[in-house]
């Protein structure tokens, strides 16, 4: 029996390296297809390794179009982002799980709801809303349409249910209103959901196209994925350029996970997120 335990045990750790090996393996290409030459990232037989390091591929596309400025922009939405939609979602929740009020739980679940409808089909009435406030064409009206996420919310407040209501009612007891207690008691018990929140949305935000494409028409606005399509539409052909620039966005969500995976399995298992 102990045998069979071990057989079965060591078939699932080859099967689960083959699939990580294998799901890596274009995030290898990638990578190494940016210190490539042009003429060798389609190269027929496929080369596993260049010839020789083009590190000039880095250099290159920070001179071809303002990446620079594009990363900046990003950045400041992605930022500015994530920190609103952490306060709004830990609020939020905090008043769904401790705070007792008539219709906490209908309007909850009213709340969301909302995560099952489609980007697609209030998109065209978020931009007539947007426009008529006058903030079409600025990163504000891109940051204020995802200041709230009702996502965060339901995660945030599936770990803030395990936090015991005894610690909130002797916070209580000893004075602190419902702000302090969220400030002193609840919000710091919940760094493994807020890490979690943090990874999914700082890369939900890094990685959006459609908002920036359809709200930002300046270029000293635009974001590094319109910044990247720019690239292709200039540069098609100029594959490594192409990979290179595609893995320096890929850096900042790199540093955040990693900043952040020694959290991020507790907040999904606590949150009760299943992939």
């Amino acid at each position: 029996m102990e045998e069979r335990k071990n057989m079965q045990k060591a078939i699932l750790t080859v099967c689960l390296i083959a699939l990580s090996i294998f799901m890596l393996i274009p995030f290898y290409w990638m990578v190494i297809s940016s210190f490539k030459m042009n003429k060798d990232v389609f190269s027929i037989p496929m080369k596993w390794w260049p010839d020789k390091f083009e590190w000039n591929n880095y250099k290159i596309i920070w001179k071809k179009i303002p990446l620079f400025t594009y990363f900046m922009n990003t950045a400041k939405l992605t930022i500015i982002t994530t920190a609103i939609q952490l306060f709004t979602s830990c609020f939020a929740a905090y008043g769904f799980t401790k705070a007792k009020f008539v219709g906490r739980d209908l309007i909850f679940l009213m709340y969301v709801t909302t995560i099952a409808i489609p980007w697609q089909v209030y998109m065209i009435p978020q931009f007539i809303l947007v426009s008529k406030m006058g903030l079409n064409d600025t990163h504000l009206g891109l940051i204020l349409m995802q200041a709230f996420s009702a996502f965060g919310v339901f995660l945030i407040r599936q770990f803030y249910i395990s936090i015991p209501n005894e610690l909130c009612e002797a916070a209580r007891i000893d004075g602190l209103n419902e702000y302090g207690i969220f400030a002193r008691v609840v919000f710091p018990l919940g760094k493994p959901a807020m890490a979690t929140l943090v990874i999914f949305t700082f890369t939900n935000v890094w990685n959006d196209f459609m908002g920036p494409l359809i709200y930002l028409k300046t270029k000293e606005l635009k974001t590094v994925q319109l910044g990247i399509r720019t690239f292709i539409s200039q540069f098609g052909a100029d594959y490594a350029w192409i990979m290179a620039e595609s893995v320096c966005s890929l850096i900042p969500i790199l540093i955040v996970f990693l900043s952040c995976q020694r959290f991020f399995v507790e907040g999904v298992a606590s949150s009760g997120i299943k992939g």
